[in-house]
C-alpha cells in the first residue's frame, strides 16, 4: 500500500491509492478486468498519469523521438534512459514503472544484459525492464528472472529492429509467422516474461496468443482482445508532430493548447500588457523617492 494524502490531482496532494505490482496485473487477467499502461518520460506527465489511475507507466525507448527528436528509438543510450527512468519515478506512488532498455544494452551478450538490467532498478528505480525479441531472448529471460528482475517482452512489430523488418509494419501476418509469434510468447512466458507487450499485429493473432498465455498481454496496435491496451504519451495528446498510426486515438490537443498559450505570451509581451501592476512587486513609497535622481544627487553631494 502506498500511503499518500487524500485530495485531489488539481489540489497537487496525492489519494490513498494500492501500489500496483504484477500480481495485482494477474489479478486483473484473471478476472478479465483491462490493464491501463501509458508511457511518460518525466516528472510532470508521468505524475498525471499516475494520479489518472493507470496501472503502468513505460519510460519508453520511444523517447528517442517524441522527446529528442531522432527518426527511430534506436540511437537513445543507456544514461538517457536511467536519466528519464529515474524523473518519472519521483513523480509515481502507485503505477507499476517499468523501463526500456534501449538498443544494444542486451544484444551484445547476457551477462551485459542483465547487468544492465539491474542498473534501472538500483540506480532508476524501476519495478521492472523491457526487452524486444522472440525466442532468442529466453536465455536472457531465464537469467533475469535468476536475477530477480522482473521482465516485461515485447513482440510483433519491435521498433529496435525497424531495419531488419524494413520499416514499421504490421507483422505476423501470414501462417507461418503468426505461428512463429504464438511460440515465441509461450517460450518466453516459460522463461519467465511476467507480461507480454503485442505491436503492429493482427487483432485476430493477439487474440489467440492472449488466450494461450497465463500472463497478461497488453496490446499497441493489436486489437482490443489483449489483456490491457498501451499508447505514447505524446501521441494520445497530440504532441507527437507526425501522422498518428491507426491504432492511435487521440484524446486532447495539447499541441493547440501549448500553442495558444504560448502565441498568448509572446502578444502579450510585445503589448507591455504583460505583466501588469498585479503581477509586479513593489518599494515602499519612501525608498521609491529616495531612489529618485533629485533624492540621489542629494546624498551625493552629502558624501562629498
Amino acid at each position: 500500500m502506498s500511503i499518500t494524502n487524500f485530495g485531489s490531482a488539481s489540489s497537487g496532494v496525492r489519494a490513498v491509492t494500492p501500489k500496483v505490482t504484477f500480481q495485482t496485473l494477474q489479478e486483473k487477467k484473471q478476472a478479465g478486468r483491462p490493464i491501463t499502461a501509458l508511457t511518460a518520460y518525466d516528472y510532470a506527465t508521468a505524475r498525471l498519469v499516475d494520479e489518472s489511475g493507470v496501472d503502468l507507466i513505460l519510460v519508453g525507448d520511444s523517447l528517442a523521438m517524441v522527446v529528442m527528436g531522432h527518426e527511430s528509438t534506436l540511437p537513445v543510450t543507456m544514461d538517457e534512459m536511467l536519466h528519464h527512468t529515474r524523473a518519472v519515478r519521483r513523480a509515481v506512488n502507485r503505477a507499476l514503472v517499468v523501463a526500456d532498455m534501449p538498443y544494444g544494452s542486451y544484444h551484445v551478450s547476457v551477462t551485459e544484459g542483465v547487468a544492465n538490467a539491474a542498473r534501472f532498478l538500483k540506480e532508476a528505480g524501476a519495478a521492472a525492464v523491457k526487452i524486444e525479441g522472440g525466442a532468442s531472448r529466453c536465455e536472457l529471460v531465464e537469467r533475469l528472472t535468476e536475477a530477480e528482475i522482473p521482465i516485461v517482452c515485447h513482440l510483433g512489430l519491435t521498433p529496435q529492429a525497424v531495419h531488419r523488418m524494413g520499416g514499421y509494419k504490421v507483422q505476423g501476418k501470414t501462417l507461418a509467422a503468426a505461428e512463429e509469434l504464438a511460440r515465441d510468447a509461450r517460450m518466453l512466458e516459460a522463461a519467465g516474461a511476467s507480461t507480454i507487450v503485442l505491436e503492429g499485429m493482427p487483432r485476430e493473432l493477439a487474440a489467440i496468443i492472449t488466450s494461450q498465455l497465463h500472463i497478461p498481454t497488453i496490446g499497441i496496435g493489436a486489437g482490443p482482445d489483449c489483456d490491457g491496451q498501451i499508447l505514447v504519451f505524446h501521441d494520445l495528446v497530440n504532441l507527437s508532430f507526425s501522422r498518428p498510426a491507426k491504432f492511435v486515438r487521440q484524446y486532447a490537443d495539447a499541441a493547440a493548447l501549448f500553442r495558444n498559450a504560448i502565441e498568448g505570451y509572446v502578444h502579450d509581451v510585445e503589448e507591455r500588457s504583460f505583466p501588469d501592476e498585479s503581477e509586479s512587486y513593489h518599494l515602499s513609497k519612501e525608498v521609491t523617492d529616495a531612489l529618485k535622481p533629485p533624492a540621489a544627487k542629494a546624498r551625493l553631494l552629502a558624501k562629498t
